[in-house]
């Protein structure tokens, strides 16, 4: 059965091209941009939950399903850790009665969101009971919630009257990377969402864990079941340095998110087999570098995580190296960059979503749909 699946996938992943999205810091009264890549031609927009460091993904949502008309739209991804499991069902799918059939679930256990309070994600026994619930009321369907040590049932009430919208279906795309994560995937999920990690990875080590967990449900994975990656891109000029000051300025957001969130993990469990080949140059200095921080120790994660995706701080160039940039980020000229896609494609993937600065967003944006998805 796991063996028929994987090839059912395999197979439909060569008939589709690749789609592009995009993510953003989520800015409220800077709904626009979302309104402007679809404009340029990307088929999503997914907009980050993380309420210490942005607008709320909601409200944003919801001024960019009014305003736009194509283009889906879905939390990047959404954090369990600060909605009970009703509220964010009730949440998408209010956005989904704007924007109908335009609309998905992205979720995860929540490590930037979490951590950036100084807390642990949602273990996966927990996740797991919370993409239950939520994946059942989507489903207009009655659930078991537990809440404070009591179990009642719920389900939506009024649905005849267009509060939400449920008879659109709403997928839910589950960010994963750990092997009991990944199991969750195939369990509840309707994709799997990962984070700039180099593809090559999908086949050998996600899609056989995805279908571990989706064979223990029960689960038959359809041919609509999406794999997508967030990352960045930087389009090279003729004969421009790899780590050129443009190039840094471009990408160095998404470099220092990882090297974040590979030193949160690293403090937990300090073995450096989590650490990236390419960030193994500079790790000793990094952890030096976040060891020196001016904030103590127990509100460090104030500030290992400022800046978080949205901009590169300055002390933290020095870490934005050549190495770092080719191994995390989608760097090259664009023939370059559509042969990375293609590669991409050959792994099973079906959507690149692009997470610059907030201060290059538009110009990545527009340079990559001028020049790599045109000629793609």
């Amino acid at each position: 059965m796991l063996w028929r699946q994987w090839d059912v996938l395999q197979t439909r992943d060569t008939e589709k091209a690749m789609e592009f999205g995009i993510c953003v810091a989520t800015k409220i009264d800077d709904w626009q941009l979302i309104k402007e890549a679809e404009d340029l031609g990307y088929d999503r927009a997914w907009i980050p939950d993380s309420q210490m460091i942005w607008s709320d993904c909601y409200a944003t949502l919801a001024l960019a399903a009014h305003n736009t008309s194509r283009i889906r739209l879905g939390t990047g991804v959404a954090i369990p850790g600060t909605r009970i499991a009703p509220v964010t069902a009730h949440s998408i799918a209010s956005i989904n009665r704007i924007a109908p059939g335009r609309v998905f679930l992205g979720i995860g256990t929540g490590h930037t969101a979490m951590r950036v309070m100084g807390m642990d994600p949602m273990k996966i026994r927990d996740f797991r009971e919370y993409l239950r619930i939520v994946k059942t009321l989507l489903s207009g369907e009655e659930v078991d919630f537990t809440r404070d040590g009591e179990t009642r049932t719920i389900r939506f009430l009024h649905l005849d009257l267009g509060f939400i919208n449920l008879d659109d279906a709403i997928p839910i795309y589950v960010a994963a990377n750990a092997p009991r994560a990944l199991k969750a995937v195939g369990e509840f999920g309707d994709g799997l969402v990962f984070f700039g990690e180099q593809p090559d990875r999908v086949e050998s080590y996600h899609l056989p864990l995805i279908h571990e967990g989706a064979e223990k449900a029960g689960r038959n994975l359809s041919g609509d079941f999406r794999m997508a990656m967030f990352n960045t891109s930087v389009v090279l000029k003729p004969g421009e340095a790899v780590n050129s000051d443009r190039v840094i300025d471009e990408c160095g957001s998404m470099v220092s998110c990882i090297l974040h969130y590979v030193y949160e993990i690293y403090s937990k469990t300090p073995s450096e087999e989590v650490v990236p080949q390419y960030f193994k140059p500079v790790w000793e200095e990094y952890c030096a570098y976040v060891d020196a921080m001016e904030t103590p120790p127990d509100k460090r994660y104030l500030q290992v995580h400022n800046g978080h995706c949205t901009f590169l701080v300055p002390e933290e160039r020095r870490f934005i190296t050549p190495e770092a940039i080719q191994g995390s980020c989608l760097v090259g000229e664009p023939a370059e960059i559509i042969d990375k896609i293609h590669q991409a494609e050959k792994a099973g993937l079906q959507e690149i979503t692009l997470l610059p600065p907030m201060a290059s967003a538009r110009k990545v944006f527009a340079d990559f749909a001028e020049h790599v998805m045109k000629a793609y």
